[in-house]
């Protein structure tokens, strides 16, 4: 099972979408566009989930596909 983690990107101000934590795919501008990203690969490769962090690094939502 893949993981792809919603995190703030704190030097550009937008939202980083990683794969199992490590390999950032790219950066957004606003949180619901990096979700819906998220969403996006998680669902083309099932089994995953998508971890969402709040700007403390805390996990605020967690979604299985």
């Amino acid at each position: 099972m893949n993981d792809y983690s919603v995190v703030p990107d704190k030097g550009v101000n937008g939202w980083i979408v990683k794969i199992q934590d490590v390999a950032p795919t790219e950066s957004y501008p606003s949180r619901a566009e990096a979700i819906a990203e998220a969403e996006r690969m998680a669902k083309e490769d099932s089994p995953s989930r998508v971890l969402v962090y709040d700007t403390k690094l805390e996990i605020e939502e967690e979604k299985s596909f």
